[in-house]
């Protein structure tokens, strides 16, 4: 299933725990700020379903990753978004699947479905994403919509379900003309995937749009300066918009435009508390197994406030800041509809 021998394994095992000895020990990772706020308006409390990618994961991988101290795509021990939102809601939102040593997912009896590296809809053997560490194991946000609806059967009024998908189709897809057609069937697909969310009786969805990927560091870096990143990005909301809009689903749900809110992040970084913008990352290549914020802890920072101070943890996902930011902003824009009034 996983792809990778035993021996391998062994050497991917032996060489964390070699690393969680020299960054003297690893400690828990689930600390990290809240959203700021004790309850939300009106003294709602709802429980937390998420569905997507690394931007949203809460800990699929961290069996294997909190041997280093990590376990989260961001600057560990600090919490992704969802976590956040959940604590507002008077929640916690744990994984719903973790993985082994053995590159096998195992039920973990949480609502965090989502899990990095995952697309909407493509098979996750078709990438080879973390490979030798996790496995080609992610499950596709349909499967792990497919998932819950095995484990839970229906949504229901209390519960506030989360998607965030896309980004990793975007990134995957390449370049135009081809890249359009890729791009254009994520979008529709997991569109498709929210009405049956809604169909399925949830009343409170949140659906994120793709953030502008270009302005990424892995972007800014790119030959062409996250050009085609950030044209496939809006492409892919653009999309998404219209599926929506289409599938007569807009009414019934809450949009949330993080393109627009991280490419104003961006412009404004010092005004939002960070000293370093896009340029750079919290989590010390040299230092970080991989280069991926999924193995990134404290004795990698760049330095020891970077959580706070650096926008992105790697190359591609938010520091704890980051996160605690975009999560407030959810928030808000979740009452601005109403829930909670």
């Amino acid at each position: 299933m996983c792809g990778i021998g035993n021996n391998v394994r062994g050497a991917i095992s032996a060489t964390l725990l070699v690393l969680l000895v020299a960054c003297g020990g690893g400690g828990g990772n689930d600390n990290g700020e809240g959203s700021g706020a004790n309850n939300p308006p009106g003294g709602v409390h709802l429980q937390i379903v998420s569905f997507g990618d690394s931007l949203s994961d809460v800990g699929t991988y961290a069996p294997i990753a909190s041997a280093v101290g990590g376990g989260r795509f961001t600057t560990n021990p600090g919490q992704v978004w969802t976590q956040n939102v959940a604590q507002y809601y008077g929640d916690t939102l744990s994984a719903a699947f973790t993985i082994g040593f053995d590159h096998r997912l195992s039920p973990n009896g949480g609502l965090g479905y989502a899990e990095g590296g995952s697309t909407v809809a493509t098979p996750a053997n078709q990438y080879d994403f973390l490979s030798d560490v996790i496995g080609n194991i992610e499950m596709p946000v349909s499967q792990q919509v497919s998932s819950y609806a095995s484990d839970h059967g229906s949504f229901n009024a209390n519960q506030l379900v989360l998607v965030w998908a896309g980004a990793n189709d975007v990134l995957r897809a390449g370049t135009p003309p081809t890249a359009n057609s890729t791009v254009d069937q994520a979008a529709t697909a997991l569109a498709q995937i929210v009405g049956q969310i809604v169909q399925k009786g949830a009343t409170h969805v949140v659906v994120v749009n793709v953030p502008n990927v270009g302005l990424s560091p892995k972007g800014i870096a790119s030959a062409d300066g996250g050009a085609n990143l950030t044209q496939l990005s809006q492409r892919f909301n653009a999309t998404l918009n219209a599926a929506l809009q289409s599938n007569g689903l807009q009414g019934k749900i809450i949009e949330i435009d993080a393109y627009t809110w991280a490419t104003q992040a961006v412009a404004n970084y010092q005004a939002n508390g960070f000293k370093v913008s896009n340029t750079a990352q919290a989590c010390d290549p040299s230092r970080t197994p991989h280069d991926t914020a999924l193995l990134c802890s404290p004795p990698t920072y760049v330095a020891p406030d970077a959580d706070q101070t650096y926008m992105f943890a790697d190359d591609l996902h938010p520091t704890t800041r980051m996160h605690a930011l975009f999560a407030q902003f959810v928030e808000q824009q979740i009452a601005k509809s109403g829930l909670g009034h």
